[in-house]
């Protein structure tokens, strides 16, 4: 809070003020690095994670492209991934979409049958934001290096869940975000490994060692490493919490409601992710009758709600365009109470039960 109005001075200002903004950014830059096991002069700071996929991805592809022009990433990358590879795609790249098995994890033989001669960046999200699915990093990691390609993960939905290593895991790349770990919105970050470089896409007064212009947000950046040491305490006691909830949501819904499945890897999946599929109802059916309980779900990405059409990591999985549509996503966190999972449990049977008497195509079925 102090940094929005007591210490206002912009890091690149000389004078005293200024200094005070600096020791802010760099302090907060380090404490950053902890959190992944990376060193500071590592930390970028962007405006989300949205900008960090842009600076790995066409960065790294526009630096990189006299060595070749061809890059990987998966069919459930988050939408931001798959919009930057059309991006790309009309800008002379070619991008490869690996497809993925029923619980959507990414397969090593599968990426390294798409390796070309032309192949110089992989793109793997280290866990799924829909469904959960936590991928095989360190081993994805491993084969880049083994061929001489840069690994880039965008790490936003595991980052605080799942204990990231950049240096373990062969990670060369990988973009965080600040909300994500309750830090302030509009805020995020690209690890890029020393030896790996890639072009600036803002252009301006040579910021964040000239990766990215603009004044850097200190409040922002100042809140993000706050969190992000909070996260680094006590993600071990919470994630114990978060496993608990979790493990009950999915044990008592597929034992209390007929016809319903999980969607994701049963075992290695998020800790605050229960991700489920109904016959005969729609998601978002579903999801303004919790509403109208008080309780916020979702049917799938936030980014990509507002589209009629089906998840695409649900369609890469297997499911049909119907199965697809009767997904449920419900995820924990720092503030959900048993409270909260009594009453998920105590209101879903009689939605889904509600939901499935007015629909003609489950009563087809039955």
């Amino acid at each position: 809070m102090p940094y929005f109005a007591e210490h206002f001075g912009n890091p690149s200002s000389l004078h005293h003020v200024g200094d005070v903004a600096t020791e802010a950014l760099e302090k907060s830059r380090e404490e950053i690095a902890r959190f992944i096991n990376a060193d500071p002069d590592e930390i970028v700071f962007t405006s989300g994670a949205t900008e960090s996929n842009s600076m790995a991805l066409i960065g790294y592809a526009l630096r990189n492209k006299r060595k070749g022009k061809h890059i990987i990433i998966s069919e459930i990358e988050h939408i931001s991934i798959h919009n930057l590879a059309k991006w790309l795609v009309a800008n002379g790249f070619e991008v490869t979409k690996v497809p993925v098995d029923q619980y959507g994890r990414v397969r090593l033989h599968k990426i390294e049958r798409r390796i070309r001669e032309d192949t110089i960046l992989i793109s793997v999200g280290y866990a799924n934001n829909e469904i959960g699915t936590i991928q095989e990093v360190r081993r994805i990691g491993e084969l880049a290096a083994e061929r001489g390609i840069a690994f880039h993960t965008d790490a936003v939905a595991a980052e605080g869940l799942v204990d990231i290593d950049v240096r373990r895991d062969g990670i060369n790349l990988m973009s965080l975000s600040s909300n994500d770990i309750y830090g302030p919105r509009g805020l995020g970050v690209l690890y890029i490994q020393k030896r790996y470089r890639v072009n600036p896409i803002i252009i301006g007064g040579g910021q964040e060692r000239g990766l990215r212009s603009g004044s850097e947000n200190i409040p922002a950046i100042v809140g993000m490493a706050t969190a992000a040491s909070i996260m680094r305490k006590e993600m071990d006691k919470e994630v114990q919490r978060f496993r608990g909830y979790r493990d009950r949501l999915i044990s008592e819904v597929l034992n209390s409601v007929e016809d319903s499945y999980l969607n994701g890897h049963p075992t290695e999946r998020l800790p605050s992710n229960a991700h489920f599929r109904f016959d005969g109802v729609e998601g978002e059916a579903i999801l303004l009758s919790f509403k109208d309980k008080g309780i916020a779900v979702s049917t799938g990405s936030a980014c990509t709600s507002k589209t009629l059409e089906p998840s695409h990591t649900l369609i890469a999985t297997g499911l049909i365009h119907e199965e697809a549509h009767g997904s449920l996503q419900l995820t924990v966190g720092r503030f959900t109470s048993d409270q909260d999972i009594d009453q998920v449990l105590d209101v879903l049977p009689g939605i889904i039960a509600r939901l499935r008497d007015m629909s003609p195509l489950y009563k087809k079925k039955r």
